[in-house]
């Protein structure tokens, strides 16, 4: 009887999403201030820290270069830096950049969040259920 060898076919991944994606107004505004920093920088970097009042809040920043675990997103010019354990509290998050009278901001549009204080400056982000 002749042995039958059966190899597997390797599954076909499913695109996976972005964990952030910016605005074009936000993409304009990264492209400007990383064009006018002191020195090259990798990228932006997103997180979440604990603090304010409603227990965490948004932090951008510069980075230098791409942790060893970050998450590298590539969207309209920009590379977006997210740390790692800021991963499952900003999935499907839109980040924004908003002009008005009396200021200028990033504006976070996290569907992870369920609470944010008066002032806007911190929130409550459950993480993201995964399927």
């Amino acid at each position: 009887m002749a042995e039958l060898s059966i190899t597997p076919e390797p599954r076909a991944r499913r695109p996976r999403p972005k964990i952030v994606t910016l605005t074009e107004a936000a993409a304009t505004r990264v492209r400007e201030i990383m064009a006018k920093a002191d020195k090259p920088y990798a990228g932006l970097r997103v997180g979440v820290k604990n603090g304010g009042c409603a227990g965490q809040e948004y932090v951008l920043e510069y980075a230098e270069a791409a942790g060893a675990l970050d998450e590298v997103v590539e969207d309209k010019g920009v590379t977006i830096l997210v740390e790692p354990k800021a991963v499952l509290f900003l999935i499907g998050t839109e980040i924004d950049y908003e002009v008005s009278k009396l200021s200028a901001k990033f504006v976070f549009r996290n569907p992870n969040e369920t609470d944010a204080c008066g002032c806007g400056e911190s929130v409550t982000i459950e993480p993201a259920k995964l399927d």
